[in-house]
């Protein structure tokens, strides 16, 4: 086994470790943050599997985050579902409407495909403060309470972010095999070259819904658990500003890279809270630093780390080769 499989186990190992131990010692607000970064990482996942592996843009993720989130809020409070329950049931209204978005994207590609999830996400976000029949308004929903499951009582801060960091792991490898499947290898050929892939016999209008769908879908379980960790939801929380923000994760950790989502919800879930020492100027700073990296790292973070890694190992085998010339002349002279 390579070194560096070896050395990218370990780091794995080390991480998922950090994230199991360290929020033992951690008080309630950093669980509070830590619980966020996975529900929003999850959502990030979605937006990736549409943007980075399918390359269909989309301004819509933060709308099915609040589909989710309403969808748990108003079973659990008004009709007694329990949260599990609901999640399938967002999950699979979330794909429906997905699917259904991912028509324009036959016709439009994108900034016209961007405007039209931008409609679609100011829509959303007119039925969540219009509709107070169904949405309660900009009154929202309270009270939304966290689930018990199986007699395990989650409504204690500790227990929650388990539950969220579960559903990131349930996420992340249903992800991973989605991936790693013809579907993904399908989506890679379709953002590529659509025209190709079509020539090779790849379905394109098909996985292009599929796209739209399965990332939608992720968005709608990440707002499911958003709604009983904030336990408060009302349509500001969903306008385009979320959607945007989703975007951001995606291109900053790396669009395409499969964790390029946890680092980039990594950065902007908790980067404005490391900079909140400066008061008032932490959202201009937080704004700054993510302008310089996206100048200097146009590919995001990981996307910035594998050019170095792919620059290095040039560099070390040009100078392999350097080294070997003499000899090698050596030989061909005698």
């Amino acid at each position: 086994m390579k070194t560096t499989t070896l050395i990218s186990i370990g780091l794995g190992l080390a991480i998922v470790a950090a994230l199991l131990i360290m929020p033992l010692y951690m008080a309630r607000y950093s669980l509070y943050i830590l619980s966020m970064w996975a529900v929003m990482t999850i959502a990030a996942i979605g937006l990736n599997l549409t943007l980075g592996y399918a390359g269909q843009i989309s301004l819509a993720q933060g709308a099915f985050v609040g589909i989710g989130a309403y969808a748990a809020g108003i079973l659990t409070t008004a009709h007694g579902w329990p949260l599990l329950s609901v999640l399938p049931l967002a999950a699979l209204l979330c794909f429906v409407i997905g699917w259904g978005l991912g028509y324009p994207a036959l016709r439009v590609q994108h900034h016209y495909l961007a405007f039209v999830t931008l409609a679609f996400s100011t829509l959303a976000f007119l039925i969540f403060r219009n509709e107070e029949w169904l949405t309660k308004g900009v009154y929202g929903i309270e009270n939304i309470k966290r689930p018990i499951i199986f007699g395990w009582n989650t409504f204690r801060p500790l227990p929650f972010y388990y539950l969220c960091l579960a559903a990131l792991a349930v996420t992340t490898a249903l992800t991973w095999w989605i991936v790693h499947s013809p579907w993904g290898r399908a989506f890679l050929a379709l953002r590529e070259n659509p025209l190709r892939a079509q020539s090779l016999g790849i379905d394109t209008r098909r996985y292009t819904l599929m796209a739209f769908a399965i990332g939608s879908a992720f968005g709608g379980v990440s707002g499911v658990f958003y709604a009983p960790l904030v336990e408060f939801i009302e349509p500001g929380a969903f306008t385009l500003a979320l959607s945007l923000n989703i975007l951001l994760m995606v291109i900053v950790g790396g669009s395409g890279f499969f964790f390029g989502p946890f680092v980039g919800a990594l950065i902007a879930v908790l980067l404005p809270e490391w900079l909140r020492f400066t008061k008032g100027y932490y959202l201009i700073l937080y704004a700054v630093l993510v302008m310089i990296l996206l100048v200097y790292s146009p590919k995001g973070i990981l996307g910035f780390i594998e050019g170095w890694l792919a620059d290095r190992r040039t560099r070390r085998a040009s100078a392999t080769r350097a080294a070997a010339e003499p000899s090698l002349r050596a030989e061909t002279q005698s």
